[in-house]
């Protein structure tokens, strides 16, 4: 039972609800995570913390970047996300992190850079 209500408190947060989604089908680190979605650094960092707590989410360093993708051991919140993805219409700033998706690369490059200024 703890574990559903965890899913539906993770639901609950407009952030780790974008960002899980996201992580449905993309790979991506927090840079590029924080360009898709528009938020801060800290904001993302505090959702994926909140995401790995509950191994959601998995982490894998590659040079100077952590990727996160997501943990698909949950049928149930595969099979929400399953639902949002296949309705994404109905939601419109879902859809929007969605089509931002393909931004990713860019986003990736201009963390790359102002890694490489410091």
């Amino acid at each position: 039972m703890n574990n559903l209500i965890n899913i539906f408190k993770l639901l609950s947060d407009e952030t780790r609800l974008r960002i899980i989604l996201l992580l449905k089908d993309n790979e991506l680190c927090v840079c590029q995570m924080t360009g898709i979605l528009n938020i801060s650094q800290p904001k993302a960092s505090k959702a994926l913390s909140k995401l790995r707590d509950l191994n959601l989410v998995t982490d894998t360093r590659k040079d100077k970047f952590v990727y996160y993708t997501l943990n698909e051991d949950n049928p149930f919140l595969i099979h929400i996300l399953d639902y949002l993805k296949n309705n994404i219409n109905l939601y419109t700033q879902l859809e929007e992190d969605k089509n931002r998706v393909e931004l990713k690369d860019e986003f990736l490059s201009n963390c790359a850079s102002s890694i490489v200024k410091l």
